[in-house]
């Protein structure tokens, strides 16, 4: 017996039963999907043969017109030809045809693993951004691990780890091209309609975070303080006219941060959603980075500000992230470390990146503090939610016993701790925080913990000379 899919089906097993109907959809849907990834490299093989075609076509009509106009009038003219059968803009399709030959030319084994349907399109144009910038004599070794990092996992998640291969080989740091990038910081608006327009900011990623944090406290204090209003007024408590909250107040967390945004740069503060006693002026931004120790000192005698060491293979000056994977540069980091007044040291493998440990492990806070390094995303596989979203999940229920510590907990997004708890989907904890579920249909996947900012070198014992000065704050 055989589904729409193809799929043929034991004649001994009843197709009525939804297990047996969901694995064979499973099984259905992964030969599409990987029918459709070839048919989307086959796609980008043909728009990177018209970009040939078009540079052919300027090689031969050129005449009296520039090298550079002729291939850009070819190209204009091959992408409107083809824009009339994609119906798309002929823009569009030039920027396609463009990006796929540097794909073909440039990332063969990227190519490869693409038309086996080893990796999709969004990998793709992850390993590809990534390994832009990246000098021909390192891009063979950043793509081949980039692939093998992308197959079988979300693209998403492998952005992380891609990023880092290519930060790792790039020919300039992550805090130089910051400080480029830094020069283009700026603030715009943009009309929307309906008496609509929008503010964006351009700035650096911790700032980013930092005012969305502050918001988002702001706010949540407020919708508390309303809630609270709402339960007093309904039972014949009188509000306090000086108070935070108000019955009547129905704003969403975002309408809030929308308005106590605008109230703060129009103002200077919060004034017109405080209090007399400045309980939201009072809130502070809270940003979470994790920094490799290397980058927080001066970089080693050598090139001066090249961060890197000619006794090394790798750059030794690894940017920081914020959590949740997005990197900063060194700059911002030690300016955030330097003001700090408590540090929580993480140790972890210097080949896998396992978290071993932190200073003044005990339970409760610290172990929470340990977890959190450890699982700086949702546990589930293909989740990549940041930390602030977790619950701390037992993997055998403590109700059955299970105890609170390291290799029974792990961090779980709201959505998949209710999916473990209230579907047949189970999930078992081995060693260094590996973990292994198993679905409805049988299906095994097992989640890495991922690995933190880290970097490896040759010879654990620097050379004679090697200078490592005091971190600068």
């Amino acid at each position: 017996m055989a589904n729409l899919s193809g799929t043929v089906l034991d004649p001994g097993m009843n197709p009525a039963d939804p297990a047996v109907v969901l694995t064979a959809l499973v099984t259905g849907l992964e030969a599409t999907e990987a029918a459709i990834i070839r048919l989307h490299a086959l796609r980008e093989a043909q728009l990177a043969v018209a970009q040939d075609v078009a540079v052919a076509i300027a090689a031969s009509e050129r005449s009296g017109s520039t090298p550079g106009a002729a291939a850009e009038l070819a190209a204009r003219s091959v992408a409107a030809e083809i824009a009339g059968v994609l119906r798309m803009s002929d823009r569009v399709v030039q920027a396609r045809m463009a990006r796929a030959a540097d794909l073909v030319a440039r990332f063969p084994a990227t190519t490869r693993a693409f038309t086996d349907a080893r990796i999709n399109a969004a990998h793709v144009r992850v390993i590809q951004d990534a390994g832009s910038r990246l000098d021909e004599m390192v891009r063979a070794e950043f793509e081949g691990i980039a692939v093998e990092a992308c197959a079988g996992e979300t693209p998403h998640r492998a952005k992380r780890i891609v990023e880092r291969v290519a930060e790792r080989l790039a020919p300039r740091s992550l805090t130089d091209r910051h400080r480029d990038a830094q020069v283009e910081r700026r603030v715009w608006r943009e009309d929307l309609g309906d008496g609509q327009k929008a503010l964006g900011v351009i700035h650096s990623a911790a700032i980013i975070d930092g005012i969305y944090d502050r918001l988002t406290q702001q706010a949540r204090m407020i919708a508390v303080a309303n809630a609270q209003a709402k339960k007093d007024e309904a039972g014949g408590v009188t509000p306090d006219p000086d108070g935070l909250g108000a019955p009547g107040d129905e704003r969403t967390m975002d309408q809030l941060r929308a308005d106590l945004c605008a109230d703060t740069l129009l103002t200077g503060t919060a004034s017109g959603h405080d209090t007399t006693a400045g309980l939201l002026s009072a809130i502070q931004a809270r940003v979470e980075v994790t920094v490799p120790v290397l980058t927080l000192v001066a970089a080693p005698a050598g090139p001066a500000g090249s961060g890197t060491s000619s006794s090394f293979r790798v750059r030794t000056e690894q940017p920081a992230e914020l959590a949740g994977g997005q990197p900063v540069d060194t700059d911002t980091a030690r300016i955030l470390a330097g003001d700090v007044t408590a540090w929580e040291r993480v140790l972890t493998h210097p080949i896998t990146g396992a978290i071993l440990a932190v200073d003044h492990y005990r339970p409760n806070t610290d172990l929470r503090r340990l977890l959190h390094a450890r699982d700086s995303r949702c546990r589930f596989p293909t989740c990549g939610l940041p930390p602030h979203t977790q619950d701390l999940d037992h993997t055998i229920d403590a109700a059955h016993g299970g105890p609170t510590e390291e290799g029974n907990l792990g961090g779980l997004c709201r959505r998949h701790h209710v999916l473990k708890h209230q579907t047949a989907w189970t999930v078992t904890q081995h060693s260094a925080g590996i973990l292994e579920w198993t679905s409805p249909t049988g299906a095994t996947y097992t989640d890495q913990p991922p690995t933190p900012v880290t970097f490896t070198i040759e010879d654990p014992d620097p050379p004679p000379g090697y200078d490592i000065r005091p971190a600068p704050f």
